[in-house]
């Protein structure tokens, strides 16, 4: 079954003569309503006239994260507000979210590609969809939402947590497909092993994962826990948010929406373009997007591209599973978490020297994330109450940057192991592998 078989089935060259022509259009777009963008084309000689082809797209510059944070929080706009009818935003290094905005279409082609990949993955609008990603300023609840409507089905807005509920709504509504991270899914899938409810009972049959690593062996432990068939679905929310692409029934890559994000590899280290196959990092433009449309925009993942037809049918372009990043950023629940973020509070709190280690887990299915931070000499102290409140302000102050509540480890000064050369700040003990 396809969605929308006109464009996932497209020819290649038909499908780099539509890119092309919606290249220019945002370029437009961009030059003349956003000044960021008109500033760094002008700085390399370059004017929309100069962009005929999808070819062309090397000409343009390209974005990162912290342009997003340097024009904070609406200044990459291109859009007047007016015409923005929602905003997303997910965390940032600096505790400044990165905002995006969406106008009435980016809303309609959000919820048509997360249809394709629904469909992609035998889901119809027979179907009843428990979503169990976090609805708000998070793109992957409302983003699921939005496409489940689209192609029909029967949308349950549970959003994340309330683990007791989700398993009771999930077999009394007779939930057929689970959307949600694959670390919840596992969560899930126990607490439903505890809860005395026979799992034959559950007519669930599909989960639709993703916003954090995961791995094959994950897959398969979701799969036997839940005793269903787990598929990928890939986003970002500079791009658009949980859509950009998912796997098919196939399974043999996930499949990305190009007629609206133009993917490329480029070599992270030259910036220049890979040869077709070979790995490097992920750059995309979203050449339809009007409210906040992102050139080049630089995401960090690093992968590889498949432009060989599926079995499946489709011939939209075929992106291997994410080998890691070319930066440092941590997803932890679905939450990008920086170095950075937690050294940024450390050093504006007076009471704790600037030494730190981080530690990210995963215990009984679920990220956890600890930080052990050096207390200094004159603000340690035996007496509990004292560290106790220390530990609550530190505490609050990195939920309130990164997004999430820490473990937090108040240990005495000059405990944690120092380094002549570059400090090993972050311990991963999930197996990624």
């Amino acid at each position: 079954m396809i969605w929308n078989e006109t464009i996932e089935c497209m020819d290649r060259e038909e499908m780099r003569k539509l890119q092309g022509i919606r290249l220019k259009r945002v370029v437009e777009r961009v030059y003349h309503n956003t000044p960021f963008y008109r500033k760094k084309m002008q700085e390399m000689g370059v004017t929309p006239d100069d962009i005929e082809s999808i070819e062309d797209i090397v000409k343009l510059p390209f974005t990162v994260k912290q342009d997003l944070r340097d024009n904070y929080p609406f200044d990459l706009m291109a859009a007047p507000m007016s015409e923005i009818v929602r905003l997303h935003a997910s965390s940032g290094t600096t505790g400044k979210p990165i905002v995006v905005g969406y106008t009435r279409k980016d809303l309609s082609i959000w919820s048509e590609v997360v249809a394709r990949c629904l469909t992609a993955v035998g889901v119809t609008k027979q179907d009843m969809v428990q979503v169990a990603y976090g609805y708000g300023l998070f793109t992957g609840g409302l983003g699921l939402h939005g496409g489940i409507e689209n192609l029909g089905g029967t949308v349950i807005p549970m959003s994340s947590g309330n683990t007791q509920k989700q398993i009771q709504l999930m077999h009394d509504f007779g939930a057929k497909v689970l959307a949600c991270t694959p670390s919840y899914a596992l969560f899930l899938g126990e607490t439903i092993k505890d809860s005395g409810i026979p799992r034959e009972e559950f007519l669930l049959k599909t989960g639709i994962f993703g916003a954090e690593p995961w791995t094959e062996n994950m897959r398969k432990e979701i799969e036997e826990s839940l005793g269903i068939k787990a598929y990928d679905i890939y986003g970002l929310t500079e791009i658009i948010g949980p859509g950009v692409g998912g796997e098919c029934e196939c399974q043999n890559g996930t499949h990305l929406w190009e007629d609206h994000f133009f993917p490329e590899i480029v070599d992270p280290v030259t910036l220049q373009p890979v040869e077709p196959g070979q790995q490097g990092e992920l750059v995309f433009t979203a050449i339809t997007k009007e409210g906040m449309p992102m050139i080049r925009y630089r995401t960090r993942d690093l992968t590889s591209l498949n432009y060989e037809k599926c079995a499946c049918g489709r011939t939209a372009v075929r992106m291997a599973r994410i080998l890691g990043r070319s930066d440092d950023m941590m997803i932890i629940r679905g939450v990008n978490v920086f170095p950075s973020q937690v050294e940024s509070v450390i050093l504006e709190l007076p009471e704790f020297e600037p030494h730190y280690l981080i530690i990210v887990d995963r215990v009984n299915n679920t990220d956890t994330l600890e930080i052990q931070v050096e207390v200094r000499s004159e603000f340690y102290s035996d007496e509990m109450n004292k560290m106790i409140s220390l530990k609550k302000k530190i505490t609050d102050c990195m939920q309130s940057v990164i997004g999430i509540q820490p473990k937090v480890k108040l240990v005495e000064p000059r405990s944690i192991e120092r380094s002549m050369g570059k400090a090993k700040r972050v311990i991963d003990n999930r197996k990624l592998v």
